[in-house]
């Protein structure tokens, strides 16, 4: 179906422009002229038109395929689609369904549920059961012996599009202060360590990374290079941690932990991922730097939903209202990603796009979604 869309507020690259807007065949024809041959309107009434999101990074299928502690859903296909359709109701219209392989501490119910979940997300998208557009990011765990294995079973899936490098042992990265990682967990899960069981399992942490670190990096790095997948660092919080990461050729930084870390990764052209949630939120969940602290600074290229699909579009309209250019904070989460994993087709409201649109309407100063586009269809 074609469509013209009037009386619209058009976020485009460098302006807002309140106009109308051509859809033919899937894709962006035109901005400006009011024809109505052939289309079906759609009356904006001054609502704001945006590209569809580009997300890339949210392990929130995990938590649908996991609702509780020691529970994995039996319906694959359920779990899909459920988090496929809260994706969309959060106008993400393109995601890197970010899966963890490699165990750092979950007694293998990661790795256990990663072939049922990418099975459940390739099947669901053979039989056309899913809306938005979902491609694969590898978040490997380094510490784990597995992780090379795991990551090469998956090579040749036509959805992998970006690989990270994780190193959750406690003690460093995102988890240096070792008595808040010890209250985030029996918070968070409810894992209660004795003193001495604490220091085994740092300890344990420690001698993994000793014996497996290196070498699975270096093995990560080479496979991802040789088949042209982009890497990114994850948690860097030192200047060194970034100068390694940029040293291998990785690209993006994701989530820097600290100011010192995201300027180093800005000083060396790297693009800088930091989540929606710690925007939402007014800081990070586990104490790390602000990603409000770094936008400010010029520091934040990308924003990403991480654990909360419904919190990119609230990060866009919450760094507007604090007084950053829309133009700036929509392109964080749909030109600036989409550009990154090499996405050229999307991201942006220019002639010949694919039409990712959604209709934004500001209610008490939240943002709603009116309607949804993926590829000219309205989905919502």
């Amino acid at each position: 179906m074609n469509y013209l869309f009037k009386n619209a507020n058009l976020v485009l690259v460098d302006r807002v422009v309140q106009s109308n807007l051509h859809v033919v065949d899937g894709r962006i024809e035109e901005v400006g002229p009011l024809r109505t041959d052939g289309c079906s309107c759609v009356d904006c009434s001054g609502d704001y038109l945006i590209p569809g999101l580009v997300d890339v990074h949210t392990d929130n299928v995990e938590q649908h395929a996991r609702p509780r502690a020691g529970v994995t859903w039996p319906d694959m296909h359920a779990v899909v689609r459920a988090y496929d359709w809260q994706l969309v109701g959060g106008g993400i219209t393109t995601v890197m369904d970010s899966l963890a392989i490699g165990e750092y501490d979950r007694g293998g119910d990661r790795t256990a549920m990663l072939d049922l979940i990418v099975n459940g997300l390739d099947e669901c998208r053979t039989r056309g059961l899913l809306i938005a557009d979902h491609h694969l990011h590898l978040r490997c765990e380094l510490s784990d012996p597995s992780v090379v294995d795991m990551l090469e079973r998956y090579l040749e899936n036509d959805r992998l599009r970006l690989a990270s490098l994780m190193d959750h042992t406690p003690g460093q990265r995102q988890y240096r202060d070792l008595e808040r990682y010890r209250r985030y967990r029996q918070k968070k899960d409810g894992r209660v360590w004795s003193d001495e069981e604490f220091t085994r399992f740092v300890d344990e942490g420690r001698r993994n990374l000793e014996l497996n670190g290196v070498r699975n990096r270096a093995l990560v790095e080479r496979i991802c290079h040789a088949k042209g997948i982009p890497l990114a660092s994850h948690d860097d919080a030192t200047a060194p941690d970034v100068d390694e990461s940029f040293a291998s050729r990785v690209t993006i930084s994701e989530f820097p932990t600290t100011v010192v870390a995201a300027r180093r990764a800005r000083e060396l052209g790297m693009k800088i991922v930091m989540g929606a949630p710690n925007i939402v939120l007014g800081g990070s969940h586990s104490g790390n730097v602000s990603a409000l602290e770094l936008a400010k600074q010029g520091l934040v290229d990308i924003l990403c939903s991480d654990y909360v699909p419904g919190s990119l579009l609230g990060a866009i309209f919450k760094l507007a209202e604090w007084g950053f250019a829309l133009t700036d904070a929509v392109a964080m989460a749909s030109a600036a990603p989409a550009a990154v994993l090499g996405l050229t087709d999307r991201g942006r409201i220019a002639p010949g796009l694919r039409a990712d649109l959604l209709q934004v309407r500001l209610v008490g100063g939240a943002p709603v979604l009116r309607g949804v586009w993926v590829g000219g269809r309205r989905v919502v």
